[in-house]
């Protein structure tokens, strides 16, 4: 196994630590650059924390209360400092393992997710018109992020209907039986990918599953999902599909024929969208919305 993972709850803090046992790949001063806390960058305004933390230890604090517009989730090095979950948590783990962030626990229907366009990129609940945004029904799987992943907006994808990028990390629907908390980070494992197509934009969700879960060993690609959680992948399709037309909006759709494509597809999206994030923080490094420090 190439990572282990050691988890203790006090409270509303939750300290996860996360060990490689093999080299990460890039240059991580290229990967992940400091910014002065006030720099923004073009695209969406978008905000970027320090390197990226290697073998760190996280804690994550809560702000406010949940369920109202001040709440937000924080992420801390084990030296008290803030990071951010998207650009500061390495994405890799190594042997196919990768990091993954939860946002929305499964059975909850609280739209939560990183804020791209905030310092240090908390976690907190998505706001339409100043008011919180809920899916009308719960989602059952915990559904999160990868870290140092991008979905880049100028970028068509030929494969998917020439579709671009939805200028968000990469989407993971992990499918594990434990309910696990916001802000926790899990080790997984890809089994497929689907192509979710929302609004013209593509919007990958990746199917995986947490290492720590009894039947992990027993899937290691999208036709064991199949096998061994059977009619599990045809519910996230139709969950994703349909979760806005209660709200009056038409039905998503996906590409790759409407079904999810398999593990080694999944890994060539989980690459390219890294490459992406590496690109778009060197492109803000350049263009001088970002300096070294």
């Amino acid at each position: 196994m190439a990572a282990t993972r050691m988890m203790a709850s006090a409270g509303n803090t939750i300290t996860t630590t996360l060990f490689s046992k093999t080299p990460l790949k890039g240059n991580p001063q290229s990967l992940s650059i400091c910014y002065k806390t006030n720099q923004k960058l073009v695209q969406k305004r978008r905000l970027f924390t320090c390197n990226a933390i290697y073998n760190p230890q996280i804690q994550t604090k809560e702000e406010g209360q949940p369920e109202t517009l001040d709440y937000r989730v924080f992420f801390h090095d084990n030296s008290g400092k803030k990071i951010s979950p998207w650009h500061d948590i390495p994405l890799h783990l190594g042997d196919g393992v990768f990091n993954f962030i939860v946002e929305i626990p499964k059975e909850s229907s609280a739209k939560m997710e990183v804020a791209t366009d905030e310092v240090y990129t908390p976690i907190k609940q998505d706001t339409k018109k100043g008011k919180l945004r809920y899916y009308p029904y719960n989602i059952n799987w915990n559904y999160g992020l990868l870290p140092q992943t991008w979905e880049d907006p100028s970028l068509a994808n030929a494969e998917v209907e020439g579709c671009f990028g939805d200028n968000d990390p990469v989407d993971v629907v992990e499918i594990g039986d434990n309910r696990a908390k916001i802000g926790q980070v899990l080790k997984v494992k890809p089994l497929g990918a689907l192509a979710m197509i929302d609004e013209g934009e593509l919007d990958w969700k990746i199917i995986a599953i947490s290492l720590d879960d009894p039947r992990a060993f027993l899937v290691n690609d999208v036709d064991d999902v199949e096998k061994h959680f059977p009619g599990t992948l045809t519910a996230i399709r139709d969950w994703f599909r349909d979760y806005k037309i209660p709200d009056g909006k038409p039905a998503n759709k996906f590409g790759l024929g409407n079904k999810a494509a398999n593990k080694d597809y999944a890994l060539k999206v989980i690459n390219e969208t890294n490459e992406s994030w590496a690109k778009l923080v060197k492109r803000s490094v350049h263009a001088g919305e970002l300096s070294l420090v």
